[in-house]
């Protein structure tokens, strides 16, 4: 058999290499349910507002209930758009995301859920787990397994309920990426947010740096067999950027240059969000870099600043299928 002439990346319908460089028409939100995970602050609640500001009806979910509710009034208040709401829902909790889920769907204009954004996320850092020479010998504590109760079995909890719910979404069809984006009412769409200390360690920070690399294994298997459902699966891995999840102290270690900004992130997951053709794609997000593309396509630092372009949204993992070995194939 001839593994090279099989469809691959035909069969599993995914859309080809991105480009960053033009404007999205964030106009394709309108009308759209989105539910968001980890809502209340730092990259969920930019999404709520931008997404809020084109029409899309908004439906959050956060532990923090006081900033949850906030942030939906003062969207309210700044957009005019009433379809927005807040849902307390811990993501580590099964029943809460089951009950959050829910509540999404009675609160849909349509009964249903357009897109899942798997946005909950914490970063903390735990010493003793390696550096555990100061715990008690005679009886060692457990290690705080907060982050991975939040970072992976939070997100797998949502995907799970993503799956279930988006391709029940009255009136969608299976995702397409040969459609015409302004005909598509309906969408099917699952956004994972994972990290940088996905693709590459993080000092001091193990079990941070394992749940995003494990939501990347996440994406890149579930990318490979969405379609059977008709969902469309994409991730963004942001680098450090300046939210309140990044301590001070590193932000001042990355000053002067080093550290990515919100808007880039909302950039990257509106295009992904409103764009139905975009499947099975993943970019990291960073500070800006000027940078000079050569004839192989290769990208490198540019040598002057009037050299190259400047760039903070990168593409990564475009290749999967092409260069995947046979057993995958």
């Amino acid at each position: 058999m001839n593994y090279e002439k099989l469809p691959v990346v035909e069969s599993i319908r995914q859309s080809p290499p991105l480009d960053f460089e033009g404007t999205v028409d964030d106009t394709w939100v309108k009308d759209k349910t989105i539910l968001i995970t980890g809502g209340a602050s730092g990259f969920g609640a930019g999404f709520c507002k931008r997404w809020a500001a084109r029409g899309a009806t908004i439906i959050i979910g956060d532990i923090n209930v006081p900033g949850g509710e906030k942030l939906i009034a003062e969207t309210r208040m700044e957009t005019g758009n009433a379809n927005l709401h807040f849902v307390p829902c811990n993501v580590t909790d099964w029943m809460s995301q089951v009950e959050f889920f829910k509540a999404a769907v009675k609160l849909s204009p349509h009964g249903g859920i357009d897109t899942v954004v798997a946005n909950a996320g914490i970063a903390k850092s735990d010493p003793s787990f390696e550096n555990p020479q100061d715990l008690d010998t005679a009886n060692p504590p457990p290690p705080d397994m907060s982050v991975l109760n939040v970072n992976l079995t939070g997100v797998v909890y949502t995907t799970h309920l993503a799956v279930f719910y988006l391709k029940r979404n009255p009136g969608s069809s299976p995702a397409n990426p040969k459609c015409k984006p302004a005909d598509i009412q309906r969408d099917r769409h699952l956004l994972l947010i994972s990290s940088c200390a996905g693709l590459m360690p993080i000092p001091g920070q193990a079990f941070y740096g394992a749940s995003k690399h494990a939501v990347v294994g996440l994406y890149r298997n579930l990318r490979a067999t969405s379609f059977v459902h008709g969902i469309r699966v994409n991730m963004l891995a942001p680098y450090f950027i300046d939210t309140p999840m990044v301590p001070t102290r590193l932000k001042v270690m990355l000053a002067g240059g080093h550290i990515g900004k919100a808007e880039d992130v909302i950039e990257a997951a509106t295009r992904f969000t409103a764009d139905p053709r975009i499947a099975g794609r993943a970019a990291v997000v960073g500070p800006k870099l000027r940078v000079k593309q050569d004839a192989k396509g290769d990208w490198d630092l540019a040598k002057t600043p009037q050299d190259g372009e400047e760039k903070a949204i990168w593409e990564v993992y475009p290749d999967d299928f092409e260069d995947s070995d046979l057993f995958q194939r």
